[in-house]
């Protein structure tokens, strides 16, 4: 099934602003950037604002969502204020807040504190207004058996903590708590995922926010908007993640569960663009192509990854391990704690499960190689931070084509 993504108004040179749409833009954007200015206007403001696949409320809970997962604290007094006229109440947003600092972290959750307290301050927003009380929401408890089970597979050898944090703090009380409802919360998580471009953990959000209640016109939207606050490269490597979604949910039933009756599929490449590799992933100019998850009960997933001289992963690891096969080019990879190796057309790499690891090409050569994981509770892929110029130069030096 296709991702239908709206069609969006024409630039500001060929359209002139209509009379009722918004001015925006401040003077200094107009004065030094006049067609940053028009674009405000007549396009953000006046056109993608007013798209009717996405209500205000919903536009302003993505938004700020996506400045915060971005660490964009100047941005967020704004909208904030903006949101509060959309509807959102203050303690939905505090909520906001507290929700992603488990998925972008306490410094952004933390820098988001100080912009809403100035807003709320500002509006008289007292201490009843942003208590959330009120019990637990319900879980399915078999659904939420399995997904417990997941996580202590994944990450309960590597990490006993984190496996106990994730049962018990983010699922078992986070997800719970009743000053977001289901899909809201929903919602914030798929688009902080797509701001950071955290295409591994898309799937397992989007189906449930899905579940929830978000519709794939409204899922549409959001991509849209987002590639105005995260960037058109963040939101172009989402469409091929949802076409997948959407296409393995419209799938009859009886077709995902008996084997016998599944028929043959083709992936064309003309439906699945290349896409950049996202800038928080990747040091250099990577390219991901032929992307493809398997559906349910498979778990493998993986693509075509395209590493230009000098490009090379961030540090990351997978919970159920990783192969890779080069195809073209020469490469190094290395585990932490081991030496630099070098890898060329031919080689199989087969990546432990939990290893702390990085891969990419030589600063003379590119590297092509076929990435294929499992994914474990909807993930495949932890990342870290990025591999250093000094790490990275480590390597041997390799001049040329690959050594034989």
């Amino acid at each position: 099934m296709a991702l239908a993504l709206p069609l969006l108004a024409a630039p500001a040179a060929a359209q002139p602003q209509s009379a009722t749409a918004p001015r925006v833009a401040p003077p200094e954007m107009r004065a030094v950037a006049p067609a940053l200015g028009a674009y405000t206007d007549e396009v953000l403001f006046g056109d993608v604002w007013r798209r009717e696949g996405l209500s205000p409320r919903d536009r302003s809970l993505v938004t700020v969502s996506a400045l915060i997962a971005n660490g964009r604290a100047a941005q967020l007094r704004g909208h904030i204020g903006r949101a509060l006229d959309n509807g959102l109440k203050p303690a939905e947003i505090a909520e906001v807040i507290t929700h992603l600092a488990f998925y972008s972290g306490w410094p952004n959750a933390v820098s988001a504190v100080q912009e809403a307290k100035a807003v709320f301050d500002g509006r008289g927003a007292g201490a009843g207004e942003l208590a959330a009380a009120g019990d637990p929401l319900p879980v399915d408890e078999a659904s939420e058996a399995r997904r417990r089970a997941a996580v202590q597979d994944s990450a309960g050898a590597v990490a006993p903590p984190l496996a106990a944090l994730t049962n018990e703090v983010l699922f078992g009380d986070l997800w719970r708590r009743p000053a977001l409802a289901p899909r809201d919360r929903s919602l914030v998580t798929v688009a902080a995922l797509i701001a950071n471009g955290q295409a591994d953990q898309m799937p397992f959000h989007v189906n449930r926010a899905m579940d929830a209640g978000l519709t794939e016109a409204q899922l549409s939207e959001v991509i849209t908007h987002l590639a105005f606050y995260a960037g058109w490269p963040r939101a172009m490597s989402a469409v091929p993640v949802v076409r997948t979604i959407l296409a393995d949910r419209a799938r009859p039933a009886s077709q995902a569960t008996d084997a016998a009756g599944q028929a043959i599929r083709v992936l064309r490449q003309d439906d699945r663009p290349p896409a950049e590799g996202a800038a928080s992933n990747f040091t250099g100019t990577v390219r991901v192509a032929s992307r493809f998850q398997a559906e349910a009960p498979a778990r493998v997933g993986g693509g075509v990854v395209t590493f230009e001289p000098g490009a090379r992963t961030a540090w990351h690891a997978h919970p159920l391990g990783q192969t890779l096969l080069v195809t073209a080019g020469c490469g190094w990879v290395q585990q932490e704690g081991s030496q630099v190796q070098e890898i060329r057309p031919g080689d199989v790499v087969q990546i432990p499960p939990g290893a702390r690891h990085w891969h990419g090409a030589t600063p003379m050569s590119a590297l092509t190689h076929v990435a294929v994981a499992e994914a474990l509770d909807g993930s495949s892929t932890t990342w870290m931070e990025h591999v250093t110029d000094e790490q990275y130069r480590r390597g041997p030096q390799v001049q040329g084509a690959c050594r034989r």
